[in-house]
């Protein structure tokens, strides 16, 4: 007869700075098992501590909810850790090099990701022929920056082949239907590679403060068996030692009818089922079918569907992968079979879509029932005022990625390059979301812009565009509060750091702490001690806070050394 685990000991932590609506103020929390029992100052503590419990000195560090990542990839991200980084390379040059020294060494194909030729003053691709030369003729596939396109070597398109397949450009570039192909062959893993790059994203994920990630799965992304596998040890346990970040699983899968809807988790609970050895409960089932289901492609390969050419393309608008139709059919069956839906849409035409998809929806359902399944879009970077007006109408959640607005905002940026300067000026409107009263959450899109929170939260600040800044408490709430309620938590009290709430927090090395407004918003009232805002790290500074512990439902994710 096997003994239950010993329960335990609180743990008081004290001397620092605590994020909490309870007490703005707050220097000391108590943790007991799961939830948090108490909250308050540092003389209250001192009274409170006794020999009951673990002390933890914050020594003036900061203690704040953990954060959640609103669309991640965790095997991209995972592949782009452990895989040649072309993240750095600034010319065409650096990136053969630096593909030359990693075929200098190891067999199989040649793996890379993160490049970005609008930062490059060649400002293209490399081609199949400069590849082949770099490698001497080893298979090599180079994802670009944005996922949705990539490059290949001669000896991988011949060896597939690609000729004749859609997407395939003849040059070693390669989107839509050849990508998809490519990323199959080479990256099939097997189940054990696959685990261990599972466990490789999610742990770096802890260490960088996630406590929660939204899995944006989609079969062109990873293969049904990715997700159940992913979510079996993440939320489960199941092929790992060491407690990890949760993983909210959407699966980005075209249905018509809420019979076919509830197939597709059915199936999703059946396999998952068989890795737990029992029967999935709703609540740790697949929250919706989201995520990558894409209505158009990327702005950077070219592929965002666009209502007027491409600055820099002009025989091109981008592409259309669905209709108002589909959308509208998609919807309407997520809706009956009480599951979220959404759509990964970027360009402006592939926003007028999901936008004609919606009201036929309510159409199909009613505008109430439409409403209260709380379906989301990802990305929604060019969108108008009518367009922002007609998905707080329908009470649709954006969940977007400031990282992207730094990555390639502003003059000269690769907004402008594909877009023009009056288009790219008007791209990702993050205030105009807030103030239409749209439900906003953030993330990263990992391996697109890396995991990083508190960068997520200062492009927040930073905007191109000043009157679409946001200031650092609300980039905080998306990242936190905001994020958990769009992906449906069952508890409506994650999120946040009050007496009877989940333990669920990280704590943070922070150069200071103060009420931050990006430059020209806000209200005089908000900074001043009196409005007992709660304080957040300043972000303005060269350096970004630094996570010493991590902490889920009360069980620690990840501490650095010397905490």
């Amino acid at each position: 007869m096997s003994s239950a685990p010993p329960a335990r000991r609180p743990v008081l932590y004290r001397n620092g700075s605590v994020y909490s609506p309870a007490d703005p103020f707050a220097t000391a929390l108590l943790v007991d098992g799961a939830r948090v029992a108490w909250v308050g100052s540092e003389e209250a503590a001192q009274s409170l501590q006794d020999s009951t419990m673990d002390v933890v000195d914050l020594d003036g560090r900061l203690l704040a909810p953990g954060f959640v990542d609103s669309h991640v990839h965790v095997t991209e991200t995972a592949l782009a850790l452990s895989t040649l980084d072309l993240a750095g390379a600034a010319t065409l040059q650096e990136l053969l090099d630096a593909v030359a020294g990693a075929a200098a060494g190891g067999t199989g194909v040649v793996l890379g990701s993160g490049w970005d030729e609008s930062r490059w003053p060649e400002r293209r691709a490399p081609t199949a022929e400069e590849l082949d030369r770099a490698t001497g003729g080893r298979e090599v596939y180079l994802t670009r920056v944005d996922v949705h396109s990539g490059v290949v070597s001669s000896a991988l398109g011949h060896r597939l082949p690609l000729g004749g397949v859609d997407g395939w450009l003849g040059d070693g570039r390669v989107e839509r239907r050849a990508h998809d192909l490519v990323r199959a062959a080479v990256l099939d893993l097997d189940p054990p590679r696959r685990a261990a790059m599972h466990r490789l994203a999610l742990r770096h994920a802890a260490s960088q403060g996630y406590v929660a990630l939204v899995e944006a799965g989609a079969e062109q992304v990873a293969p049904f068996e990715d997700l159940v596998g992913l979510t079996a040890m993440a939320n489960h346990g199941i092929g790992t030692e060491n407690p990890l970040p949760r993983v909210v699983p959407y699966r980005g899968e075209l249905v018509a009818t809420a019979a076919q809807a509830r197939s597709v988790v059915e199936r999703f609970d059946t396999a998952l089922g068989a890795l737990l050895g029992r029967t999935v409960e709703r609540h740790e089932s697949l929250v919706g079918l989201a995520g990558d289901l894409c209505v158009d492609g990327a702005l950077g390969s070219r592929t965002a569907a666009l209502r007027s050419p491409y600055a820099d393309a002009p025989d091109s608008t981008g592409d259309l992968y669905l209709d108002a139709e589909a959308v509208a059919a998609h919807l309407a069956a997520t809706t009956e079979a009480g599951l979220q839906g959404g759509f990964h849409v970027i360009g402006d035409a592939g926003m007028d879509v999901v936008l004609d998809g919606l009201d036929r929806a309510a159409g199909l359902v009613g505008e109430r029932g439409l409403q209260s399944a709380g379906h989301r879009l990802e990305h929604a970077e060019m969108i108008d005022p009518e367009g922002i007006e007609r998905l707080a109408r329908h009470s649709v959640t954006v969940s977007v990625q400031p990282g992207f607005d730094a990555a390639w905002g502003g003059p000269g940026g690769l907004y402008e390059q594909r877009l023009g300067p009056v288009r790219a000026a008007a791209m990702n409107p993050l205030a105009d979301f807030y103030r239409a009263g749209v439900p906003v959450a953030l993330g990263s899109d990992a391996p697109v812009v890396p995991l990083s929170p508190w960068e997520t939260v200062r492009a927040c600040l930073e905007h191109h565009d000043p009157g679409q800044r946001i200031s650092a408490r609300a980039a905080f709430l998306a990242c936190t509060r905001g994020a958990w309620r769009a992906a449906r938590t069952p508890d409506p009290m994650q999120g946040q750091l009050a007496p009877g709430t989940p333990a669920t927090f990280a704590v943070w090395d922070v150069d200071a702490l103060m009420v931050q407004q990006a430059q020209g918003t806000g209200a005089s009232w908000s900074t001043d001690p009196r409005a007992r805002t709660p304080l957040l790290p300043a972000l303005d500074g060269p350096s970004l806070p630094v996570c010493r512990q991590t902490v889920l439902d009360g069980v620690e994710l990840f501490r650095s050394p010397g905490f």
